[in-house]
Order: structure tokens, then sequence, then C-alpha cells
């Protein structure tokens, strides 16, 4: 007789996102964020200089092979194919990056070698990128707020895609269907983050052509240390609160007390045989 073990449930569950019963407090998530992130950002920021690196390494490869950079900006096809690259090298990697945030959710530690932890995920992450990619670029060409919509509604796809186990396309749906329903408070969130982001240019900016420029170049890299772990932690709480994460009770961190409303946890059990439902690292 297979063993059993206890999977407990933290947060939401797609039933009830399903029918919007879920709460998004702004001001809770981003307190919640904030405290995540003082104390742990290097994972994060790791993952994100990792997969920049390798951004501009695919670039600076693929515009010399095609014609140079300025052949590529000249051309839209080449654009496209440039992006399309990218997106292929950089979001096996990135995908690790936004499953940080959601670890962070549940109260654990993470490691920047947890960028590698889902190549075995790659080709369905991928696609899904390249899909919500295409999506939200239709979106902002047909009219702004097409675009805006399906950028905050299809923000927490690749999660989706990892810790549920879904197909891209099933992934895309769920989240367009379950997010639409508190998409204002979605939006000020992501609003808010954003609008921090240009904030933080305006020394940059205002110092660049002065003898102050290095102290500009400073607080930029200063602020967005913190401001893109912030901005992954967010998105790690909202994942949890709107779908929940389900772990092996010997995954469960010692203090799992979350301070969001709807973080009831719900236990249940399944044979081991069962176990890869559930998110481990």
């Amino acid at each position: 007789m297979p063993e059993k073990i206890t999977i407990v449930q933290v947060g939401g569950n797609i039933e009830s996102a399903l029918k919007g019963d879920y709460q998004i407090d702004v001001k809770a998530i981003l307190t919640e964020a904030w405290q995540q992130t003082l104390k742990s950002r290097s994972s994060i920021n790791l993952g994100l200089l990792f997969s920049l690196a390798l951004g501009i390494l695919v670039s600076f490869v693929v515009s010399n092979y095609i014609g140079g950079i300025e052949a590529v900006l000249a051309d839209p096809e080449a654009t496209m194919l440039l992006n399309v690259v990218v997106i292929i090298a950089i979001w096996p990697f990135m995908a690790g990056v936004e499953m940080m945030g959601v670890f962070h959710a549940v109260g654990m530690k993470t490691e920047p070698k947890l960028m590698f932890a889902f190549l075995k995920r790659a080709s369905w992450v991928v696609l899904c990128a390249l899909f919500t990619s295409v999506l939200i670029s239709l979106g902002f060409q047909l009219l702004v707020f097409p675009g805006i919509f399906l950028a905050v509604t299809l923000s927490l796809t690749i999660p989706l895609v990892i810790e549920k186990k879904m197909t891209p396309m099933k992934a895309i749906v769920l989240s367009v269907q379950t997010l639409r329903f508190k998409f204002f408070s979605l939006f000020v969130l992501y609003f808010i983050l954003f609008m921090s982001l240009i904030i933080l240019f305006f020394p940059f900016v205002l110092l660049l052509e002065s003898s102050f420029a290095p102290l500009g170049i400073i607080i930029f890299f200063l602020g967005i240390s913190f401001l893109a772990p912030l901005f992954y932690n967010v998105k790690g709480i909202i994942y949890r609160e709107i779908f929940g994460v389900s772990l092996a009770a010997n995954n469960l961190p010692a203090e799992s007390t979350y301070t969001t409303s709807n973080s009831a946890k719900n236990d249940s059990e399944k044979p081991n045989s069962d176990s890869d439902d559930t998110f481990s690292a």
C-alpha cells in the first residue's frame, strides 16, 4: 500500500478563482512583498542578471548574423525574429525567477540555482511566453486598453504552466478567466510598480549630463535592485492568493503565517504516486 503524504494548499484555489472568490488587497500585498524583498533579494537579482546577460549575448550574436543591429532595427521582420530568439533563449531561466516570487510567497527560501530548476518544462514555458507576447502585442496594436487588459490578465501564466503543470493554452485561458474579476485592483498594483520605475529614471536622466552622472547611475541601479525583486514578490503573492500553492507537508516552512486575507490552508491526503502534482523545490 503506497505511503500517504499530507498535501497543504496555501492560499486560494482554482475553483474559487473561477468564481472571482478571492481578494486583492493592494496595500497588504505591497507591504508583504516589501518585507520579503528586504529579507532576500539576491537570488532574484542574480537570476535577472543572468537572464539579461544571456539576452544581450544572444541579441549580439543574432543581430550580427542578420547584418548588424542597425539592419535589425530597420527591418520589422528581423526585429520580430530577434525577439522570438531572445524569448526562446531566456524564458526557460526567467521561469525560475518567476517561481522565486512564488516560493517567497509561501515562506520558502530561494537560491540562484533555482533558475535552472524548471528546464524540463522549458518547451511549455517558451510556448506560453511566445503566445502571451503575441497576444499582448496585438492588444496594444488594436487599442491601448486591450493591451493593458491582456498584460494584466496574462501576468500569471508562467507559474500556472510550472506549478499547476498546465499547457500554455489552458494557462492563458484560466489566467484571463480569473484575473478579470479583480482587474482594477491588479492594474493599480502593477501601475504603482511601473510608476516607481519611472521615478527611478528621474535622477539618472537629470544627472546624466552633469558631473554627478555616476551618482545618478548608482541611485538607479540601487533602486532597481529593490524594485525588480519587489515586482516578482508581488506576482508571487498574487498567485498564492488567487490560485494557491500545493505543498507537501514536509516542505512547509516552520513559520507559516500569511498576512493577506485569502490564505486559508486546506489539508488533504494523496498517495505518493501523485506527488508530482505538488509544488516542491
